[in-house]
């Protein structure tokens, strides 16, 4: 992993981008870096286009802004592609990770001419194996965590059913979900381009 990486999510409200960024940002902390996972506030309603970001770092993080030139890009909704440009700023030496089941050649004419690596997951096929509904946010985390190496897989496996065991201590019967979805998204992230 680079000193610094930088990750923008694009979601629509309601799918969870924003709790994966701060899990995502849980999950560094544990492993001894530096972080930070926030989300772009705007009038936010179920539905509406959001953005969060993530900051991981082996230094302490100076910056506190948003991510203007990120490494990396998460878009939990392939519906956005059309109507935002999630690629805006985005390096080329880092990666797109789109949920969809959309071919490359329906993709490209919507990544403004993006010619960084591009990785697809179906997060809607695994969340409802897994978990019985649609629930993005928990296949995306395990998709961005895969791309980026910011742990190995084993270490964040076992981080994400401490926190599951957690946050869902009152809803138990989700975490073995969640576990399956994380699992099997691992296994299923795949580059494109």
């Amino acid at each position: 992993m680079k000193d610094l990486i930088e990750i923008r999510w694009h979601g629509r409200g309601g799918q969870g981008a924003k709790t994966a960024s701060l899990l995502l940002a849980d999950a560094a902390f544990n492993t001894g870096k530096y972080i930070q996972g926030f989300p772009e506030y705007g009038p936010e309603r179920m539905g509406a286009p959001m953005t969060a970001y993530n900051r991981i770092s082996t230094s302490p993080i100076r910056v506190h802004s948003n991510v203007y030139k990120p490494d990396y890009v998460v878009v939990v909704d392939d519906t956005l592609l059309s109507c935002v440009d999630v690629t805006a700023g985005l390096k080329e030496d880092g990666a797109i990770i789109i949920n969809t089941t959309k071919e490359i050649d329906e993709i490209k004419p919507l990544l403004k001419g993006y010619k960084g690596n591009v990785y697809t997951i179906d997060a809607r096929k695994i969340s409802e194996e897994a978990l019985g509904r649609y629930f993005p946010n928990t296949p995306m985390l395990a998709a961005i965590v895969k791309v980026t190496e910011i742990m190995n897989d084993e270490d964040f496996i076992k981080d994400m059913e401490g926190s599951f065991k957690h946050k869902f201590s009152k809803k138990p019967e989700v975490i073995d979900g969640n576990m399956k979805a994380i699992e099997i998204a691992l296994r299923e992230v795949k580059k494109v381009q």
